[in-house]
């Protein structure tokens, strides 16, 4: 089958700073390269989009990006935040332009890389949906042929004659969809904006994903949540730092990506936040003996130490677990561990809680701590999380799943509590 997209080693360059792209001297030295056929003086070689340790003034966002991507594919793109997939979305849609490289699409392409991407807020949700269809190249005729459906699929019609300024942020994202999911584009680039709408618009988005590559037409589709990726991608790409680190089936990328991040983000981290009463300095992960490699067979101790820099009564120190596709799987907190009437002196403490062994399933896990006073106020929640890995199954060729020590398990579903069962005969009825 012939590519809809063809990326070939694209890679883009951007200056640090607040001032301009460079000096008149620089692009001027660029034009004369480019003009003579050679490569960019100003370039960085091997420098990669690490916007943690990157020094200097330039940043590579992609680095030698190339993909082959099929007519009739969906073809998902995962990666942590800051990797580069909005870039590479933004250099397909031709918002910018690669530093080298080239992109090939062939066919009209539609874009949803963010809230309001291609609507004039002055103009109502019908002109809209003219505006959008005339810039894919439509004829009038084919836009009003789709819009019936475009206004029924969004749930906007009341509203459609109303300026889109007035629009909350999940009518302004049903609306768009719908525009670029109807207007029959043979390729249309999905960022994660879904994540605006609610669970049921999320699910009807999905479904039309599906119905739109039964089509032979293209979507290119970039997700946080690796269940959708896995449910709707016929195949996937992992960014890190600018560059491809994984091509293939959706499962095998998504347990590439959560294995990655397990290996970047070890299962002890430590805290930069601070406020004037409490100061968090780090979260662990362990088992009862002290490692770090996390079973299902044994109890998962999550140790949480923190500075309380003034006297506080009523301090709750909690977590969330969750699972790899964003799912809320737990919470808890120190709360019945104290009394809520005791003041907390300053000093250093830690805060302990033991996950059971035989509750959580094998997969990758984030666990969000977060320090309040009860029924008064939030402390601090912070933005880094704790990453953990639950694992140490044995497979064997059948595919059954054994624990450590030879008992029969099953690998689906978020949790998995060992349960008791009982089988009894039914006595024979004369």
């Amino acid at each position: 089958m012939a590519n809809a997209i063809e990326i070939d080693n694209v890679s883009k360059m951007y200056r640090l700073g607040q001032i301009g792209t460079g000096t008149i001297s620089h692009d001027l030295n660029r034009w004369w390269c480019r003009l003579r056929g050679k490569s960019d003086p100003y370039q960085r070689i091997g420098r990669v989009n690490d916007r943690e340790t990157t020094g200097g003034d330039y940043v590579w966002a992609l680095r030698d990006v190339s993909l082959a991507v099929e007519s009739g594919e969906v073809y998902g793109i995962i990666g942590h935040n800051g990797a580069g997939k909005s870039t590479l979305l933004k250099l397909l849609s031709r918002i910018t332009t690669p530093t080298t490289g080239q992109i090939r699409a062939r066919g009209r392409m539609a874009s949803l890389l963010e809230v309001g991407t291609g609507f004039h807020p002055e103009l109502t949700g019908r002109e809209n949906i003219f505006l959008n269809g005339t810039i894919l190249g439509m004829t009038r005729g084919e836009i009003h042929r789709q819009f019936e459906a475009i206004v029924d699929f969004s749930g906007c019609s009341k509203y459609i004659d109303t300026p889109v300024k007035r629009y909350s942020s999940g009518m302004y994202v049903r609306l768009a969809f719908a525009v670029a999911a109807f207007l029959e584009p043979e390729i249309l680039i999905v960022d994660e904006v879904l994540a605006v709408g609610d669970f049921a618009f999320q699910s009807r988005c999905l479904s039309r994903i599906k119905e739109i590559s039964h089509g032979q037409r293209t979507v290119l589709f970039v997700s946080h949540n690796m269940a959708a990726i896995r449910n709707v991608c016929t195949k996937c790409a992992v960014i890190n730092h600018g560059e491809i680190s994984f091509v293939g089936d959706p499962k095998a990328a998504t347990d590439h990506y959560q294995q990655e991040d397990v290996i970047h983000h070890d299962s002890q981290i430590v805290f930069h936040e601070t406020c004037e009463d409490l100061t968090p300095i780090s979260a662990t992960a362990k088992t009862p003996n002290g490692q770090r490699k996390l079973s299902q067979c044994s109890d998962i101790h999550i140790d949480i130490c923190y500075q309380i820099n003034t006297p506080l009564k009523g301090l709750r120190v909690g977590i969330t677990l969750y699972s790899d596709d964003g799912t809320e799987v737990l919470n808890s907190s120190d709360l019945h561990a104290q009394n809520l009437e005791n003041q907390r002196n300053p000093a250093t403490y830690t805060s302990k809680c033991v996950i059971p062994k035989e509750l959580l399933n094998v997969g990758s896990y984030t666990v969000q701590v977060t320090f309040d006073i009860v029924n008064d106020r939030l402390l601090l929640k912070p933005k880094n999380r704790l990453k953990i890995l639950v694992s140490d199954l044995e497979f064997d060729q059948t595919g059954v799943t054994y624990d450590s020590v030879g008992n029969v398990r099953n690998p689906f579903g978020i949790i998995h509590p060992r349960l008791g069962w009982q089988i009894q005969p039914e006595l024979a009825s004369n």
